[in-house]
């Protein structure tokens, strides 16, 4: 299982790679294994504002269903469409092709809060 030292994790499962003012999200390698085969992904807050933890939409699984929850508050500029039609993407490469949203940054001190690698490894054991 990889967790790139250069992103930073949440409790509940995403990871975010800043990249200036904006951000780009996605889902754990740890999460997507616990979830098991990607059947559909839905994010419906694109051009919304939305605060930390707030859902920004669904993923679904073989075995359950799950919301996606923002790490940090702001605003969603895009969904990866290619998810649309192939969700099993993040199966494959969770932390590359796989990513889910891009955000615009509204509150950068947030960034404090969230996990580096070692911490999360820790979190999930």
């Amino acid at each position: 299982m990889k967790f790139p030292e250069d992103l930073k994790y949440t409790k509940n499962h995403e990871w975010i790679k800043i990249s200036g003012d904006e951000a780009t999200i996605g889902i754990t390698d740890f999460a997507q294994s616990e979830l098991g085969d990607i059947v559909y992904i839905e994010v419906d807050a694109v051009g919304e504002d939305l605060e930390k933890e707030e859902t920004f939409g669904t993923i679904e699984a073989v075995k359950t269903v799950s919301d996606l929850f923002m790490p940090i508050s702001g605003e969603v500029l895009e969904f990866n469409e290619e998810l649309e039609g192939s969700p099993d993407i993040i199966n494959k490469d969770p932390y590359g092709e796989g990513w889910v949203a891009k955000i615009k940054i509204s509150n950068k001190e947030e960034l404090e809060e969230l996990l580096s690698a070692d911490k999360y490894k820790e979190l999930i054991g």
